[in-house]
């Protein structure tokens, strides 16, 4: 049975995870793992160094203090993240999904998810974590980092999770992106959803030629495919369709055709997962 492995660090973003997360299970018949990360090298203030600025009684005295607040510290991350795992598997369970395991790890979140991924078939994640500043629109670190390291598609939750209906696929004809058109023709995910297929930029013959050789494709899945190719600012477009169209889901590649797309993500990519008001759907 297919998994999709949900992350949660118990923010503001975490009940649009697990509605999101039960969505996608729902569709691809798949059980939930959720995974609670306990990243102490990350979280832990350093202990500051007294030599020779006070006594060796205070200072071992001190240090002793600081070693029990730390350990105390530890304890309650501990039982922190256990009751986010027990909520979360709740509320996944409410929405109607059996198969739920929860697991608490130490470490950082992206290796773990390079060894856990391979028995799975997704990832869901938020867009901002616990201390993210929402006020600037941040993306959160670790969003950035799974997107460019992960091998499955990873689905983005925003604020608040709205049943979807509509997706819209921003292809560029890059490899990311044909890799998105296929999986929407060979995966359940989105089948029977109104599907919208936009190229935004340059129109000539090859890329006339791209954009229909995946509005066939699709069509031939079964979708009936609304098709554009609009000129403009990427981003710009990108969003004022998705508001035109009252679209709930975007689907893309993580990378353009940069020439350093191998390195970092692009632009583009960074930008609507961090602006997008609707769940992006991500392919490396």
């Amino acid at each position: 049975m297919p998994t999709i492995i949900t992350c949660t660090d118990g923010s503001l973003y975490a009940p649009s995870v697990y509605d999101l997360s039960a969505w996608a299970a729902r569709r691809m018949h798949a059980g939930i793992h959720v995974l609670h990360m306990l990243d102490f090298h990350r979280e832990r203030a350093q202990i500051a160094d007294f030599s020779g600025s006070i006594g060796v009684d205070a200072r071992e005295a001190l240090m002793q203090e600081l070693v029990a607040l730390e350990e105390a510290k530890g304890r309650v991350a501990l039982n922190k993240g256990r009751a986010i795992l027990s909520e979360a598997e709740r509320q996944i369970k409410a929405a109607g999904i059996e198969r739920v395991k929860t697991e608490q790890r130490h470490g950082a979140l992206v290796e773990t998810l390079e060894e856990m991924e391979q028995a799975a078939d997704m990832v869901v994640i938020g867009r901002r974590g616990e201390s993210a500043d929402f006020a600037k629109l941040h993306l959160g670190g670790n969003v950035e980092r799974v997107i460019r390291s992960s091998i499955r598609p990873v689905l983005i939750a925003s604020r608040k999770f709205v049943p979807i209906e509509k997706f819209l696929i921003a292809f560029d004809g890059s490899p990311s992106a044909k890799k998105a058109v296929a999986y929407a023709v060979e995966q359940p995910l989105l089948k029977g959803l109104e599907c919208h297929l936009l190229m935004v930029g340059h129109s000539d013959a090859g890329h006339n030629q791209e954009l229909e050789s995946a509005r066939s494709q699709l069509a031939e899945a079964g979708y009936a495919v609304v098709s554009r190719h609009l000129s403009g600012d990427v981003e710009k477009v990108i969003a004022e369709v998705i508001q035109a169209e009252k679209i709930q889901l975007l689907v893309m590649g993580a990378y353009g055709h940069s020439r350093i797309r191998q390195l970092i993500v692009g632009s583009t990519t960074t930008t609507m997962v961090r602006t997008s008001l609707v769940p992006v759907l991500m392919f490396r």
